[in-house]
């Protein structure tokens, strides 16, 4: 994705822009609020960050980094900060390259700055990226029963995702029809695909397969705070 930004097409550069602004500016608003910014400070900071990724093409050394994804966008974050007045206005940043729609009276209530007031900076960017990660594994189980015409069982058995005992599964087989004993199968499946799922993100975000253990580890511990 960072090397699509680069890239002279400038299709593939803003559609990279625009996936990598909807998956991974949660994260980077938590970090600018926990800062100190207000909601649209931060929201257009956020903005001003990516419309500057598209506008300057202008990653520094920081493209040649390797290793994890979520400490390369902090430190490009960090980069754009110490050489761009947080408090800018948004069109001086990035006028009508605006990339996504950020609701910053909206934001607060849709991520979970509340949950732990206590946390620094970079413990909310790595929380908020962790729950991030959580929800987009989720939305891709979510589709994959959609798509078989599944919806109301993946319903149904969310509660096992979070419940491995499945502690209503009398009352899940009498809704569905199904036998206790497929009830609680299908619950280890939604499980196993949901980890699947996880850590196919996580290895998305870091430079080996060996990493996916260790980033995983990170990540609830961040979660766990």
């Amino acid at each position: 994705m960072v090397a699509s930004l680069s890239a002279r097409d400038e299709p593939r550069a803003r559609s990279a822009l625009s996936e990598l602004c909807e998956q991974y500016w949660a994260p980077l608003y938590a970090f600018l609020r926990r800062r100190g910014l207000d909601a649209h400070e931060a929201a257009d900071t956020v903005q001003g960050f990516f419309a500057r990724l598209l506008e300057k093409r202008d990653f520094g050394e920081l493209s040649a980094e390797r290793g994890r994804f979520r400490a390369f966008l902090i430190a490009a974050l960090r980069h754009h900060l110490a050489h761009e007045r947080a408090r800018e206005d948004a069109q001086k940043r990035g006028g009508a390259a605006r990339v996504i729609s950020l609701d910053p009276a909206d934001a607060d209530g849709h991520l979970h700055l509340p949950a732990a007031p206590g946390l620094t900076p970079e413990q909310a960017y790595e929380r908020e990226w962790a729950l991030s990660l959580l929800a987009r594994a989720l939305s891709a189980v979510q589709a994959e029963f959609a798509a078989a015409g599944k919806s109301d069982l993946f319903e149904l058995l969310r509660p096992a995702l979070q419940d491995p005992e499945l502690a209503g599964v009398a009352a899940m087989a009498a809704r569905s029809g199904l036998s206790e004993g497929a009830i609680r199968v299908a619950g280890s499946r939604l499980r196993k695909r949901y980890r699947e799922v996880l850590r196919a993100l996580v290895r998305d975000t870091v430079d080996s397969a060996d990493d996916v253990d260790s980033e995983l580890a990170s990540l609830f511990e961040a979660l766990a705070r």
